[in-house]
C-alpha cells in the first residue's frame, strides 16, 4: 500500500441490553476521553485533531442527519466532520483514504447505536428494502438471514446442534471479554430448545439486541510515532457490495465476501490466508455466518464450515476470542469493534482474551440483507 497509517488508540464503552441511563452524546464523550487521555491528542488548530468520521444511523437514532447531534461532542464543529451510515469498517477504510491521500495526517472514528430505543429492529431493518415489491413480503435482515441460513445448509450441511455449538463457543469466549455485560452462559440443549425465528434461524442463533460505542485514533506514520509505541498498521483493506435485489443472488456463495477478502489480501502482500493470521474477528450476526464467513475468507474450503468447526478451528485460528457479534454489538457497529478488538489483541492490551504474541490480525465487517457488503481490514503490528 502507499502511506503507511496506523491505529494507535482504541475505546469502547460496554455493550449492554439497554443503556437506559446515557443517552448517544454520553457513550461517545465516554469513548472519546479514553482515547485523548490514551494519546495526550486534543483539538488544538496546529496539532491536534482536525478529521472527525462518525458512524451512526438516522433510523436507530430516530433523527434526520444523526450526527447532527455529535458534531460537538466529537470535536467537529468547525472541522471536517463525515458520517458512514454503513458498517462501521467503512469509517477506517474512510480514514485510511483521507490520510493516505494526504487531507490530514490524524483521524477520530466514533460510532455509536442505540438499538433498544426502537420497537423493533427488524422494523429498522424492514425499511432497507423497496416499498413495493420486497416490503410488502414482509423481508427484513433476520428474515433475509434466513433464506440465508437454509441455502447455506444445503449446501454445507451443518446442523441444528453445530450451530448451536457455535453460539456456546461464542458465550464462553464472551465471559472472558470486560465489555459484554447482561449476556449468559448457556448450554447446547438451552439453545436446541429456544424458539424458532425464522427457520432455521432459532433465538439464541441471533445476535442480542445491544447498545454501545466505539472509536479508534487513526494517524499517519509520521504522527504515530509520536502517539504511540504500540501503532497496529492498516497493511490491507477490501470491500466488495453484492446485488441488493436477493433473487439475483446465489445466497450460499459468499461472492461479495470473497472479492472482498482477496482485494484486502492483494494488498497485504498475503497468499496464503490459511497460514496468515495469529487472530481473526468475524461479525457473525447469526451462528451460521461463523462457518460461513470462515469460508469466504479462505479460512477453510468451500462447504466445509462446519466440518472446519467440528475439528476445532475455531480455537486454532483463534476466531473470535472476544465473542464476535453473537455476544453482543450493535448492528452497525460490528466490524468496527471487530477492528478495535484485533487492534487491543496486537497491542498486548485484551486482558482476559489475549491470544499469545498476536502479530496480524484480520477483522470483517458486513451490512445489508443476507451478507450483501463486506468489508476486510488487515492489521498489523511491528
Amino acid at each position: 500500500m502507499a502511506k503507511k497509517v496506523a491505529i494507535c488508540a482504541v475505546a469502547q464503552t460496554t455493550y449492554e441490553r439497554d443503556k437506559w441511563y446515557t443517552r448517544f452524546q454520553g457513550m461517545a464523550l465516554e469513548v472519546l476521553e479514553s482515547l485523548l487521555k490514551q494519546t495526550g491528542l486534543d483539538f488544538s488548530e496546529d496539532k491536534g485533531i482536525n478529521t472527525t468520521i462518525s458512524v451512526s444511523d438516522d433510523v436507530f437514532d430516530a433523527r434526520t442527519i444523526s450526527d447532527n447531534a455529535m458534531t460537538d461532542v466529537l470535536g467537529g464543529h468547525f472541522r471536517c466532520e463525515e458520517k458512514v451510515a454503513q458498517e462501521g469498517a467503512q469509517a477506517i477504510y474512510y480514514g485510511l483514504s483521507a490520510i493516505q491521500s494526504g487531507h490530514t495526517d490524524l483521524v477520530l472514528i466514533i460510532g455509536h447505536s442505540k438499538e433498544s430505543q426502537g420497537k423493533s429492529r427488524n422494523m429498522v431493518t424492514h425499511l432497507a428494502f423497496d416499498p413495493f415489491y420486497t416490503r410488502p413480503v414482509g423481508l427484513d435482515f433476520c428474515v433475509s438471514a434466513g433464506l440465508q441460513a437454509q441455502a447455506y445448509a444445503k449446501k454445507s450441511g451443518i446442523t441444528d446442534e453445530e450451530l448451536s455449538k457455535i453460539v456456546v463457543k461464542s458465550r464462553e469466549a464472551a465471559s472472558k471479554n470486560p465489555y459484554i455485560k447482561d449476556l449468559k452462559l448457556v448450554t447446547k440443549e438451552e439453545v436446541l430448545a429456544s424458539p424458532m425465528l425464522v427457520d432455521p434461524i432459532r433465538s439464541l442463533h441471533a445476535y442480542p439486541i445491544t447498545d454501545g460505542c466505539v472509536g479508534m485514533i487513526l494517524a499517519s506514520e509520521e504522527r504515530a510515532k509520536d502517539i504511540t509505541d504500540k501503532p497496529v498498521w492498516i497493511t490491507g483493506v477490501g470491500n466488495c457490495m453484492d446485488s441488493f435485489f436477493l433473487g439475483d443472488r446465489d445466497l450460499a456463495s459468499n461472492f461479495a465476501l470473497k472479492k472482498a477478502s482477496e482485494r484486502a489480501y492483494l494488498r497485504a502482500g498475503i497468499k496464503d490466508p490459511k497460514t496468515a493470521f495469529d487472530v481473526i474477528e468475524i461479525s457473525d450476526q447469526y451462528a451460521y455466518q461463523n462457518p460461513m464467513w470462515i469460508e469466504g475468507l479462505g479460512i477453510c474450503n468451500n462447504g466445509e464450515g462446519a466440518k472446519w468447526i467440528n475439528s476445532g478451528g475455531t480455537d486454532k485460528y483463534n476466531v473470535n476470542p472476544s465473542g464476535g457479534m453473537l455476544a453482543g454489538n450493535p448492528l452497525q457497529l460490528g466490524g468496527l469493534v471487530r477492528a478495535a478488538e484485533v487492534s487491543l489483541q496486537l497491542m498486548g492490551k485484551a486482558e482476559g482474551h489475549q491470544v499469545k504474541d498476536a502479530k496480524r490480525g484480520l477483522a470483517h465487517g458486513v451490512m445489508g440483507p443476507a451478507g450483501q457488503f463486506h468489508t476486510v481490514v488487515i492489521l498489523e503490528r511491528d
